[in-house]
């Protein structure tokens, strides 16, 4: 019988430990910081999985070149992002927060190539789904 109890008592305590666990990690995904990692991983390495569910679903993409202005949707930016999944650009990245507070994020993401330099506005909202990529605009010099 007690060993029983000690049993019972074990399996009760893993059951509450892998709630927290899925807790924590399900609060982590909703965190400013893991959509800006997300969305880090995506551009400058090639890692997709998972980033569509940080973006909004009217997520509104825009690259300017020249007097040109080119907008996609997420669906188009998906698709163009799995078309090199996995390949990692030959530039160096960095980020600066622009604007933060608790309801909107702004951060310049800045892709050091060779012969040029791609820009990144990125804007992310605190939605009752966790923080989203709502806007990008991209421009390159």
């Amino acid at each position: 019988m007690k060993t029983l109890r000690t049993l019972l008592t074990v399996c009760l305590l893993a059951l509450a430990f892998n709630t927290f666990a899925d807790e924590l990690n399900t609060s982590n995904k909703l965190s400013i910081d893991y959509a800006l990692k997300m969305y880090l991983d995506a551009v400058s390495d090639g890692k997709v999985k998972g980033f569509a569910e940080v973006l909004d679903n009217d997520v509104k993409f825009t690259v300017s070149r020249g007097e040109k202005i080119v907008n996609y949707s997420k669906s188009e930016m998906m698709t163009s992002l799995k078309s090199s999944e996995g390949v990692k650009q030959n530039c160096t990245t960095e980020y600066t927060v622009v604007e933060q507070n608790s309801t909107q994020t702004i951060v310049k993401v800045t892709q050091k190539y060779n012969d040029f330099t791609k820009v990144n506005f990125v804007t992310f909202n605190n939605t009752s789904k966790g923080w989203k990529i709502t806007n990008v605009s991209s421009s390159f010099s």
